[in-house]
């Protein structure tokens, strides 16, 4: 069932490993069929050097598992929680990549220093609070999805695409899985950009307004001219 679903969240997982977002089995994607209501997504404590296509699990948005051999992975409450209220996404992924997650440990937003956070991220990655313990004991992995969830009820998660929890590590998301995990690339190289000119220059501020704007619309916005036209 959904067997083209199953390969793109498989190669998104993958790749992960690729682009070194992941040390041993500390992470996963997800994509979703929005016409089926249904998502595949890694399962649980699989090596990605063992892991195979049939392995991914598909998952409803009622949470039930429709099919796979394995338990899905541990964090499927959340990307459950985003799929259901983040109507535009098709694609989740979430990492423990050093950067973004020592941004993360620190329980501190990434600024928005340059233009190439700018191209990609409007403003700061947000990194959200704790959960409290009555959270972590009624269903951590979903309250995760909501804390998320509750933090863009006023603000446009199109535009700001990851998100940090603190003491945990990131999430992305996109319009497919491979969206997703070009957003956990960038997200990884932005952290480290942000780390080293901190490191440079402790007084440094956020990019001004004019250029955040420019560099992301150029890119995002209704008149936007980068890249090409039908290729």
């Amino acid at each position: 069932m959904l067997e083209w679903l199953k390969e793109k969240a498989y190669i998104s997982n993958i790749m992960l490993q690729k682009y070194n977002l992941v040390t041993f089995t500390w992470g996963n994607a997800s994509e979703i069929d929005r016409d089926s209501g249904m998502f595949a997504i890694k399962p649980s404590g699989i090596e990605y050097e063992k892991l195979r296509i049939n392995d991914m699990v598909l998952i409803d948005l009622d949470g039930n598992k429709i099919e796979g051999k394995y338990n899905p992975s541990s964090d499927t409450e959340t990307h459950l929680e985003l799929y259901k209220s983040f109507n535009n996404i098709g694609g989740i992924v979430h990492t423990h990549s050093s950067f973004a997650t020592s941004w993360a440990q620190s329980g501190k937003d990434i600024p928005c220093y340059g233009t190439t956070h700018a191209d990609y991220i409007y403003g700061k990655v947000p990194c959200v609070r704790n959960l409290t313990k009555k959270e972590v004991d009624d269903g951590y992995e979903k309250n995760i999805g909501k804390l998320i969830v509750e933090y863009f009820k006023d603000k446009d998660y199109n535009s700001t695409p990851a998100i940090l929890c603190k003491n945990h590590g990131p999430f992305t998301w996109g319009e497919n899985s491979y969206d997703a995990l070009h957003n956990a690339v960038v997200l990884e190289e932005i952290a480290k950009m942000a780390i080293m000119t901190k490191l440079i220059n402790n007084n440094v501020r956020s990019i001004p307004n004019i250029i955040l704007d420019k560099h992301y619309f150029r890119k995002h916005g209704k008149n936007a001219y980068y890249g090409q036209i039908n290729i």
